[in-house]
């Protein structure tokens, strides 16, 4: 990818370093102190410290982001790249686009869905609307999964990206109350669907990608190596030896190459519709 040099996403919070969120020079005190200061505000101790995380322009912190840190960059440029595609998309139907904040962590950190472990992968929180990565799974993906390459990292990104054009859509939130409604296997159904469906965005980002000349040859493949990487059946087959269908939340290695090629070729949202398709 030709990322090197791009301008980046000023929507990126940096919590590296952290243990939970706190700051790990805080010590109890600091806790105590945070706990104080929240109770006598009504302000979550979350968003405080997301305050103090915060430059003095108001922009969310981008501490090492921006100097010496090359793949925090790469995170930042592609955010960055994401953000143009959909606000693009979005005014094309006369909407506006908000984007996510991304949220780099090492281990674990608190999120408004709960706590989020290195060990789940990078995630999409609807309920706050951030996506969040900790960046030693692009280590995994290379060598656990056997997924290299800048654009197989970009592809993630665009992933979760995807998520959350599914939330400012409104879709998110249907399909968390219909899987409330249904049985565990109807549930899995529909989350695969809504996974192809964010597979198929991400594949769309692609595309406007290229059109910025951001892509070299063989990244559209590397992708593709990556969605296969880590499709339900070959997980679970590399797990636990044998395959379980009903228990499938993310799809096939197949079915995400494709959508995520259909996203490549096609390059728009109505493409993506994963809801109807029979397959």
């Amino acid at each position: 990818m030709r990322w090197q040099g791009r301008p980046g996403s000023g929507n990126i919070e940096d919590r590296r370093g952290m243990g939970m969120g706190l700051p790990i020079g805080g010590g109890i005190g600091g806790l105590v102190l945070l706990l104080l200061i929240s109770a006598l505000t009504g302000t979550n101790p979350i968003d405080l410290l997301n305050t103090a995380n915060r430059g003095e322009d108001g922009a969310v912190g981008t501490s090492g982001v921006r100097d010496g840190d090359p793949q925090a960059q790469f995170v930042s440029i592609v955010l960055a790249d994401t953000e143009e595609t959909w606000r693009q998309i979005f005014t094309a139907r006369g909407a506006s686009y908000a984007p996510p904040v991304l949220v780099l962590f090492t281990d674990a950190t608190q999120s408004a869905c709960g706590v989020g472990q290195a060990a789940m992968g990078p995630f999409y929180c609807p309920a706050d609307r951030k996506v969040y990565l900790d960046l030693s799974f692009f280590r995994d993906l290379e060598q656990r999964f056997g997924a290299p390459g800048d654009f197989a990292q970009a592809y993630v990104i665009a992933h979760e990206v995807g998520h959350h054009v599914q939330t400012l859509l409104g879709l998110s939130q249907r399909m968390a109350s219909l899987r409330a409604r249904t049985s565990t296997a109807e549930a899995n159904a529909l989350s695969v669907r809504q996974e192809l469906q964010a597979d198929c965005y991400a594949g769309v980002w692609g595309h406007y990608a290229a059109r910025r000349d951001l892509l070299d040859p063989g990244d559209a493949e590397e992708g593709l190596r990556a969605a296969a990487a880590i499709g339900d059946d070959r997980l679970e087959r590399q797990s636990q030896g044998r395959v379980v269908p009903e228990s499938f939340t993310h799809g096939t290695s197949e079915q995400r190459v494709r959508w995520l090629r259909r996203g490549l070729t096609a390059g728009r949202l109505e493409s993506c519709d994963t809801f109807t398709a029979e397959s």
